[in-house]
C-alpha cells in the first residue's frame, strides 16, 4: 500500500482497493520527565515541538523596530544564548522546530485600526509596516524587520509560521500544522514573553495543547511586574513554567 499525507503522525495507507485509516506510522509513547512549576511533568517528546517566538531583527537587532524607539533591547537578546544551546539538543533528540514571526501584508490590508495604534498610539509614524528612518519596514512580510536575528539559524525541516497578530494561532495555519504533526505538548520560547509569546501559549491551552514556558528562553522589554505577573498566570491557568536546562536533562536521561 502507498502512504498518503504529509506526516508521518496523520498519514493514511491505500490501494486501488481500500483505504487503511488507522494511522499506523504515530511514533509510540516517548515519556520524559521534567522539573517544572507547579509540579513537575511527563511529557511525550515523540508529541512535543518548540516554538519559538518573534526572535526576529525587529524586536532582537540594532537598527530594529525596538531599537529605533530608543528601547534597551538586550532583555529581547536574553534568550539567544540559551536557544543556541537547546535547539541542537531538541533536533538531536527529534523533537521539532517552530519559528513563529511577525509578518504584515505590505498593503496591511488585513490589519485593523486597535492593532495599528498598538504599534503607535498617536498615529506619528512610522508604524506598523511602516519604513524606520534608514531602515526598513516594520515587521513586514519578507523584510529585514521579520528575518529571524543573527545567532539563531534554522534549518532544513524547521517549521516556519507567519503571523499577523501578537497570538500565533490567529488567522494562522499554525493550528492545523500542529494537528498534522500530531503535537500534543509545546514548549514556548522567544519575546516579548508577556506580549506575543503569552497570548499564543493562552490560545494553545486553550485548544487544548499542553503548554509549558522555558524561563530562560524567553525575554520582554516590560518592565519586571510584567514577568512576574506572566510566570503567576502560567503555572496557576494555563499550564508549567520550566526551563532549557531540566528540558535537556529530561531528554538525555530518557534516551
Amino acid at each position: 500500500m502507498k502512504p498518503m499525507g504529509s506526516h508521518p503522525a496523520n498519514r493514511w495507507r491505500v490501494d486501488a482497493a481500500r483505504c487503511d485509516l488507522t494511522r499506523a506510522g504515530r511514533p509510540p509513547v516517548r515519556p520524559v520527565s521534567i522539573t517544572a512549576e507547579p509540579q513537575s511533568v511527563v511529557v511525550d517528546a515523540n508529541r512535543s515541538a518548540l516554538v519559538i517566538v518573534d526572535m526576529q531583527n525587529d524586536f532582537c537587532a540594532k537598527g530594529g523596530y525596538l531599537d529605533s524607539r530608543g528601547i534597551d533591547i538586550s532583555p529581547d537578546r536574553a534568550p539567544i544564548a540559551p536557544l543556541q544551546a537547546l535547539v541542537p539538543v531538541l533536533r538531536q533528540h527529534g523533537v521539532p522546530i517552530v519559528w513563529l514571526n511577525w509578518g504584515v501584508r505590505p498593503d496591511l490590508l488585513n490589519i485593523h485600526p486597535s492593532l495599528l495604534h498598538a504599534h503607535t498610539h498617536d498615529g506619528t509614524p512610522p508604524g506598523l509596516g511602516e519604513r524606520i528612518p534608514g531602515g526598513a519596514e516594520i515587521l513586514t512580510r519578507g523584510g529585514w524587520g521579520a528575518q529571524i536575528v543573527d545567532g539563531l539559524v534554522p534549518e532544513p525541516g524547521d517549521v516556519h509560521v507567519t503571523k499577523h497578530r501578537f497570538s500565533g494561532f490567529w488567522d494562522t495555519e499554525l493550528d492545523s500544522i500542529l494537528r498534522n504533526m500530531g503535537l500534543a505538548t509545546l514548549f514556548f520560547a522567544g519575546v516579548n514573553a508577556d506580549q506575543c509569546v503569552m497570548t499564543t501559549l493562552e490560545d494553545a491551552s486553550f485548544l487544548g495543547y499542553d503548554v509549558l514556558m522555558l524561563r530562560d528562553c524567553v525575554g520582554t522589554t516590560s518592565p519586571a511586574y510584567c514577568m512576574q505577573a506572566t510566570e503567576y498566570n502560567v503555572k496557576l491557568l494555563y499550564g508549567f513554567m520550566t526551563d532549557s536546562a531540566s528540558l535537556t536533562a529530561g531528554l538525555e536521561a530518557a534516551a
